[in-house]
C-alpha cells in the first residue's frame, strides 16, 4: 500500500509542512475559526456506534478512523492558529442530532461518517472528502435475501434521515417496497436482524463489517453484493469559509505526507487495503498550497 500511495502521491506538488503551516489562516472576526482561537477550544463531535470510523473505544474515549483523522487536523488547526494550548473537546452525537449538533454550535466539527449532500450543504459547511463508501444490507445467513429486489415486501431496519433511508424509498421507483422499521443505533440494527425482529438492516457496507465482526454472536449473518448508494464521507462543519479551509489544510497535509497510510492502518483490520476509489481520494485531496 504505502509504495503505491507514495508513487501516486509523486504526481502531486508537495510543500513542506512548516512552510504550510507558515501561511496560516486569517480568521475573519466572529468567524467559528476566530471564536477557535479566541477560546483556544475545538469542540470535535463523535458517533459512539460507527465502527470502525468513529466509535466510543474499550477505554471510553473517541476512537476510529475519522477520529484519528480529526485528532491530526486539530493538530494542524493549533499549529495554523500558533497557539500554544489547544484544548479539544469531544461530544457524542447520533445520526439524527449530528446536523443539529453542527448547526447549533454544539460542535465545531462532526467526526463521523456522514455523507456529503448537497442537501445538507443547505446548512452545514463540508471538507474534502476523507473517504468513499456504498451502503449495503446484512441479513440471517439462513434467508433468501441476496439482492436489492429481494428487499420488496421485507421488513429493513434503517435509520431515519440518512442517505441510506432516503436510497431506499426511492427504490419504490422500480418497484421495490420494503416495510421500513425505524432503528436508532447501528448495533440495535445489526441485533435486530440477529433476533428476527427485521429482515434486513440496511447502512454503509464497513460499518456492517465492523458491527457484525465486532460483536461475534451465535447467529450468522450475511452480507449482500449489493450496493445501494455510493457515499462520499466527509467532515461536518459549522458554516465558515476560514474553518473550512483551515480544515482542509490540515487533512491535505495528511494525505501529502504519508501520515494518512498510518491512519488507515491503526483503523482497519491487518492487512486490509484502500479501494481504487479510497486512494483516489488520498491523492486528489492532497492539495498543494
Amino acid at each position: 500500500m504505502k509504495a503505491r500511495f507514495l508513487a501516486l502521491c509523486a504526481l502531486v506538488p508537495v510543500v513542506g509542512l512548516l512552510g504550510a503551516c507558515a501561511t496560516g489562516p486569517a480568521a475573519s472576526p466572529g468567524s467559528a475559526l476566530a471564536r477557535v482561537a479566541q477560546t483556544q477550544t475545538l469542540k470535535l463531535g463523535y458517533r459512539e456506534d460507527a465502527q470502525p470510523f468513529s466509535f466510543k473505544g474499550p477505554d471510553g474515549k473517541p476512537a476510529g478512523y475519522s477520529v484519528s483523522l480529526c485528532q491530526k487536523v486539530a493538530a494542524s488547526i493549533q499549529s495554523q492558529l500558533q497557539l500554544a494550548k489547544l484544548d479539544v473537546q469531544w461530544v457524542p452525537v447520533t445520526a439524527s442530532s449530528r446536523v443539529q449538533a453542527v448547526t447549533d454550535g454544539s460542535v465545531d466539527v462532526e467526526c463521523g461518517t456522514t455523507t456529503r449532500t448537497l442537501g445538507r450543504e443547505q446548512q452545514v459547511d463540508f471538507s474534502n472528502a476523507i473517504w468513499v463508501e456504498g451502503a449495503s444490507f446484512a441479513t440471517l445467513a439462513s434467508a433468501s435475501i441476496n439482492r436489492a429486489a429481494d428487499l420488496n415486501g421485507k421488513r429493513v431496519g434503517v435509520i431515519a434521515g440518512t442517505t441510506t433511508d432516503t436510497v431506499l424509498k426511492g427504490m419504490a421507483a422500480r418497484n421495490i417496497k420494503p416495510v421500513f422499521v425505524p432503528i436508532q443505533t447501528h448495533t440495535e440494527g445489526v441485533a435486530a436482524v440477529r433476533s428476527g425482529k427485521v429482515d434486513a438492516y440496511a447502512t454503509d457496507r464497513l460499518i456492517l463489517v465492523g458491527e457484525v465482526l465486532g460483536r461475534p454472536s451465535d447467529v450468522a449473518l450475511k452480507l449482500s453484493d449489493d450496493y445501494l448508494s455510493i457515499e462520499p464521507y466527509a467532515l461536518m462543519m459549522r458554516r465558515d469559509a476560514d474553518l473550512r479551509l483551515a480544515v482542509n489544510r490540515g487533512l491535505s497535509q495528511v494525505y501529502r505526507s504519508g501520515e494518512i497510510i498510518e491512519v488507515f492502518r491503526q483503523s482497519f483490520p491487518q492487512g486490509a487495503r484502500p479501494s481504487s476509489l479510497v486512494e483516489a481520494t488520498y491523492v486528489l485531496n492532497a492539495l498543494s498550497e
